[in-house]
């Protein structure tokens, strides 16, 4: 769902849309929305009667900075292989 939402970026999906196309309940899906809103994962506004979410790609960053920092303890050789792997060559 949430690799969906940023393939989608910046325009967003409805919630509706979303379940459709992972085959899921609508009301599974609100509660699994709600739950990433909450952890700064995804936004959301109302247009209407739907509700248009998007990946929120400042928490997924912020996310990610954490976990990277965090990983290794102050060992640095130990993230040395995914920082490279997230580092554009040259």
């Amino acid at each position: 769902m949430f690799r969906l939402l940023v393939r989608r970026e910046p325009t967003g999906m409805a919630a509706g849309d979303i379940a459709r196309q992972l085959g899921v309940p609508q009301n599974t899906m609100s509660a699994h929305l709600g739950i990433l809103a909450r952890a700064g994962l995804v936004r959301f506004e109302r247009h209407s009667r739907s509700i248009v979410y998007r990946a929120d790609l400042d928490g997924l960053r912020a996310l990610t900075l954490f976990l990277v920092k965090d990983c290794c303890a102050g060992n640095a050789e130990l993230c040395a292989p995914l920082v490279a792997e997230l580092t554009p060559c040259c």
